[in-house]
């Protein structure tokens, strides 16, 4: 589970786990306080609605175009990253590896997006 800033499209948080109200609770506690009063999108899950605050939160569809970014990323990390595609030989047996791969996959990808969008700004 990730959050997205909508403007750099950079992660700022993320969290390794069950699609589960605890996991979203994790997630939410580790996005920086700098981004808590800004808007927030994400999908009808009804987790969201709750963790998160209702004068800043929306749920909202697909066909907003709200989430794309957020699914854009989601299709990069499985295409990138097969571990985290179903029915792959790629595989971790330790929960920490998984989680080391990912995060040195974010620092990346993080460099990335930022190098993009100061070329695009500056």
């Amino acid at each position: 589970m990730d959050a997205l800033c909508h403007r750099t499209r950079q992660v700022v948080a993320y969290v390794c786990g069950q699609r589960n109200d605890k996991t979203c609770t994790d997630l939410r506690c580790r996005i920086p306080t700098s981004y808590f009063n800004l808007a927030t999108c994400s999908d009808y899950w009804s987790s969201y609605a709750e963790v998160f605050d209702p004068d800043t939160h929306r749920s909202v569809g697909k066909h907003t175009g709200l989430t794309n970014h957020v699914e854009r990323f989601n299709a990069t990390l499985r295409n990138r990253l097969g571990r985290f595609t179903r029915k792959t030989l790629s595989f971790s047996k330790k929960k920490e590896n998984h989680e080391a791969v990912l995060h040195l996959f974010l620092l990346k990808y993080n460099q990335d997006m930022k190098d993009r969008w100061l070329t695009r700004h500056i």
